[in-house]
């Protein structure tokens, strides 16, 4: 596998294309976008894998540093620099962290991965609670003028131990971001840990020194790289925003499909007369021709410009409301018209077992049979459209299963003598006000009763909400005990039933833990 790093998610039409070429060359034709924004190609032969490098490069494209135990790739709000409600466009503050860690030397052998995300509004949709440094825009009053600059949450993190970030400090200038930035990647450096790296990651060193013991050895690495800022180049200021547009209104017309597709996929810019268009992506994956085909799109619509975003989609920018009908014509001919984007129906799911070499379960499988039960007229409603399903075919959360209002990640477990792919089923996670509020664990599920137990989950739900109450407030409300009890009986299989348990979604032989190894450990 080889893992193409894209900053802040942004692609211009021409690197898209190249992805698309690399793809059809190099790899099974097949280009899949991660919960990191990244590009992954698979089955490269190594021997071959030089030559791939090189044509990425022609198009201003890595993969360096897009694995093992370096700053990873640095992702932004998809909505960056369109969207209403923020402070400013962050994006070129995220590139310029990318240019500043890229071949660092102090990013190439790192006590584990490290991983930034930059937001510029209160909504966060970079998600800063999760990550090593999570980077959002703020403003801070002087002399009645609003200074511009960031608030920074350190040591967040998923995998098999979740960690809310804890706000380093509320206010960041925009010249000391990247002063800042390296001196936290300095101080894990030097005292994260290198033996264990099950413990390896910057959360347990905060949890092991304490914050205040942290926010001391940063501020005093700080301190010492302000004393030569030549090795820092200085950032832009905030660029005064447009004037927020009226709201846009849709464009009068008769088909019902493509009514649906432009309130569930069609937001409006700030900028009047333009709206950003999501591009659902079952499983976050595209072929060849669809690749070459957006590209193409991009050009006349968006000026050449695709975005990748955390829930394995991609946008579109700058579209002109006269030009939306046909964006739509133009994505059904190529399979890629879907509603109900960012929506229940719009699952997100890690590789899992099909490719990843510590994958348990398949939940690219899983995932593609919720997908087809959720596409029920009855589920297209909007009292369940704010439900997030996250899956992961193991514990380490690459399908961010702990930040999802259900969750479920793989594992294995032994029924009558067969060994049975399962899921830990896991309710009411999500981010809200700075925090991340990690689901709790259920009932664990057989893999193949997890559609009927999500059905009863989900009628429940609509049974016994009170007016407008949103999932996780529902959950919280009634308890997990009693939500276990509703739950229990599927986590049993009948007897007719237990041997297609034993073979998990989207696979024809038995459920097998063999050939496990290393994993691809989401970029």
């Amino acid at each position: 596998m080889v893992r193409v790093k894209v900053p802040a998610g942004r692609l211009t039409s021409d690197q898209f294309e190249r992805l698309a070429e690399l793809a059809r060359d190099f790899a099974t034709g097949r280009a899949h976008v991660t919960t990191r924004q990244d590009i992954q190609l698979y089955e490269v032969p190594i021997a071959r894998t030089p030559d791939l490098l090189r044509r990425l490069e022609e198009v201003g494209l890595t993969s360096r540093e897009a694995c093992g135990n370096s700053v990873r790739n640095v992702t932004a709000c998809p909505f960056a620099g369109v969207c209403a409600d923020e402070l400013f466009d962050v994006t070129p503050y995220a590139l310029a962290i990318t240019r500043h860690f890229l071949r660092n030397p102090l990013s190439q052998s790192l006590p584990r991965k490290f991983k930034i995300s930059v937001s510029g509004c209160r909504h966060d949709c970079a998600m800063a609670p999760i990550h090593d440094l999570g980077i959002v825009a703020a403003s801070h009053g002087e002399n009645g003028h609003a200074a511009y600059g960031f608030t920074l949450y350190a040591g967040g993190g998923l995998g098999a131990l979740p960690r809310s970030a804890d706000a380093l400090e509320p206010f960041t200038p925009i010249q000391q971001l990247l002063p800042t930035s390296e001196a936290i990647v300095r101080v894990f450096n030097q005292h994260g840990e290198r033996k264990n790296r099950q413990r390896a990651r910057m959360k347990f060193l905060i949890e092991r020194v304490g914050l205040a013991e942290f926010q001391r050895l940063v501020f005093a690495e700080r301190a010492a790289l302000l004393k030569d800022l030549s090795r820092f180049p200085p950032l832009p200021e905030p660029q005064p925003l447009e004037a927020t547009s009226s709201p846009e209104t849709l464009p009068p017309v008769g088909m019902a499909a493509l009514r649906r597709w432009l309130a569930t996929n069609a937001r409006p810019q700030r900028q009047a007369g333009h709206w950003i268009v999501t591009v659902r992506l079952p499983l976050g994956d595209l072929n060849v021709h669809q690749m070459r085909e957006l590209a193409e799109l991009a050009r006349w619509c968006s000026r050449g410009e695709l975005i990748t975003t955390q829930w394995q989609d991609l946008c579109l920018p700058w579209v002109e409301s006269g030009q939306l009908e046909r964006l739509y014509d133009q994505l059904a001919e190529i399979g890629l018209a879907l509603p109900e984007a960012e929506r229940i129906q719009d699952i997100t799911a890690c590789p899992g077992a099909d490719t990843c070499q510590i994958g348990i379960t398949s939940s690219r499988g899983l995932a593609r049979a919720l997908t087809e039960l959720l596409e029920r007229p009855d589920y297209r409603t909007e009292d369940l459209a704010g439900i997030r399903i996250k899956i992961s075919g193991c514990p380490n959360s690459c399908g961010q299963h702990h930040i999802a209002d259900i969750g479920l990640f793989g594992s294995a477990k032994s029924l009558n003598g067969r060994l049975v792919p399962h899921y830990q089923l896991l309710l009411g996670g999500g981010l809200a006000d700075g925090a991340a509020h990690f689901g709790q664990p259920v009932v664990k599920l057989p893999a193949k009763r997890v559609l009927p137990a999500v059905e009863r989950l989900l009628g429940h739900y609509r049974e016994q909400r009170a007016d407008h109450e949103p999932f996780r407030t529902f959950v919280e409300r009634v308890g997990l005990s009693s939500l276990q009890e509703v739950l229990e009986p599927f986590t049993a299989v009948p007897s007719e039933e237990q041997a297609d348990a034993a073979i998990d979604w989207g696979k024809t032989e038995p459920f097998s833990l063999g050939g496990m190894g290393q994993g691809e450990c989401a970029g």
